[in-house]
């Protein structure tokens, strides 16, 4: 990547990350690139020149989200450690990075009201990717006795949607931090999987 590549993948992401925070304030509805553009100190002409519209910006943010998701939880993957740990670790990692990018993630929730065909198939790759490696996990724990469950697609299902929901509850000025309440529902999740621990 030349210099001006990634000078240019800089501003993206400067755009992106503060455009999620005022679309989730104001809804993608609510909202339109000019207004965005305002939001951000920016010229029009700044915005557009990065992104042609309000939809383009939005389907950026979620793809970088789920692409950082992704690469998270594949470096977890790559470590020589049990596999009840490298589960344990990608719901810890998974939790605190919705509640750190709350606003992106939210924002997601239903993607084929906004995205075209091409780009829903993009995103619900990715999604598939990354609910694959935790098939994967499920799995090597089942075959190594470590886990003792018998439908896999249901219980990732399961982990996967208590992990995403936390942004429904999660208070930021609550008793607990986003570390300790990962790593306590982590512990609940694996129980799951593993009853007799």
């Amino acid at each position: 990547m030349s210099l001006r590549e990634k000078k240019v993948a800089e501003k993206k992401e400067e755009i992106i990350r503060m455009a999620i925070r005022v679309l989730s304030e104001k809804g993608y509805n609510g909202i339109t690139m000019e207004e965005i553009a305002a939001k951000l100190l920016m010229t029009k002409g700044t915005v557009y020149y990065y992104f042609k519209d309000k939809q383009e910006l939005l389907y950026h943010s979620q793809i970088m989200l789920l692409e950082r998701s992704l690469w998270k939880v594949q470096q977890i993957q790559q470590k020589q450690i049990p596999i009840d740990k490298k589960l344990n670790q990608s719901i810890i990692s998974h939790i605190e990075y919705i509640l750190e990018e709350r606003s992106g993630f939210e924002l997601m929730l239903k993607p084929e009201q906004i995205f075209n065909t091409k780009q829903l198939d993009v995103i619900f790759k990715l999604r598939d990717t990354y609910a694959g490696i935790f098939d994967q996990m499920i799995i090597e724990g089942i075959d190594e006795g470590t886990f003792h469950v018998t439908d896999v697609k249901v219980v990732r299902n399961i982990i996967l949607g208590s992990m995403n929901w936390v942004t429904q509850w999660y208070a930021e000025n609550g008793k607990k931090s986003r570390t300790e309440i990962a790593e306590d529902i982590a512990i609940y999740l694996l129980r799951m999987l593993s009853p007799n621990k």
